[in-house]
């Protein structure tokens, strides 16, 4: 069968914002696309730490989750997770921190503290993946993908390497638990490296483009830190990178479900928000003490 090329719908530069105190570039939401079902929030973040202080004073703090995923991809540097369910784990470049939040996790965000004693840089994406209402209130988890637990795809041409994080390219299958139907490739790409990419029926399709500029095929050139959305008509996309470059390929079927969501609380409607601030306020979704 002739594959059909999706075509792009829109572009969307990431804009700086202020997420308590820390600047992160945020190319979704925005007033123009508040969602691309079922993926909810795609944040890019680039921060200095120092050795003046304790690493588990910098960083986020504690914060709590229900209803969706957050999904960390650690582009440079190392984050150190810990959660409310006891796990404590630090993940390096080219690693993956994957959290479906379920009925309520409290976790944090640091760098580690080599990183922070040697005034290093973190780099990280956090991508938020909503899950489907009948799996909301399921028991919470955590899963590190280290290099050596991700599945590599190389291109005909040997200059595209992808990073199989959910479901499956080129018949190799992530292991990963996932709530829903998804297509999670992270892309590494050298100039002139060219890639297809086969896009299931029904899937809606982003490629945030991490570093350096690519040709899409049917469309042309997408610079850095740019979001681009498709059309969902069509089952492939090609890319070509015109310098070196890095990108996440984002697809998931759609719930077409209402959704409700209130700061890190992602629901299908008020009530069950306002159960979430409820139970997080009774310490339901646990406490987190960072001691480690």
């Amino acid at each position: 069968m002739t594959a059909i090329l999706k075509q792009v719908k829109t572009l969307l530069p990431s804009v700086e914002i202020d997420m308590g105190g820390t600047p992160v570039k945020q190319s979704l939401p925005t007033q123009k696309v508040n969602r691309v079902d079922p993926f909810l929030l795609v944040h890019h973040l680039k921060i200095q730490y120092f050795d003046d202080r304790p690493a588990r004073i910098q960083g986020i703090g504690p914060h709590p989750h229900r209803g969706f995923s957050p999904v960390t991809f650690i582009i440079d540097g190392e984050v150190h997770h810990r959660d409310s369910r006891g796990n404590s784990q630090i993940a390096k470049t080219g690693e993956v921190q994957w959290m479906n939040a379920g009925a309520g996790i409290v976790h944090s965000e640091r760098p580690s503290e080599a990183l922070a004693q040697r005034n290093g840089f973190q780099e990280i994406i956090q991508l938020w993946i909503n899950s489907p209402a009948a799996s909301k209130m399921k028991e919470p988890y955590y899963r590190h993908l280290s290099k050596e637990q991700i599945s590599l795809v190389t291109s005909e041409d040997t200059k595209v390497e992808t990073k199989v994080i959910a479901g499956e390219f080129k018949g190799i299958k992530s292991d990963i638990s996932i709530e829903s139907d998804l297509q999670i490739l992270w892309g590494t790409a050298e100039k002139n490296g060219t890639e297809t990419y086969k896009i299931l029926k029904d899937y809606n399709s982003m490629l945030y483009l991490i570093k350096g500029t690519m040709r899409i095929t049917g469309y042309g050139f997408v610079d850095a830190e740019n979001l681009v959305i498709f059309e969902e008509e069509g089952d492939s996309i090609t890319v070509n990178a015109t310098e070196d470059s890095q990108f996440l390929l984002l697809s998931g079927k759609p719930f077409n479900e209402k959704v409700s969501q209130s700061g890190p609380f992602v629901m299908n409607n008020q009530t069950q928000i306002l159960e979430a601030m409820r139970d997080y306020q009774m310490g339901k979704m646990g406490v987190l003490i960072e001691e480690d």
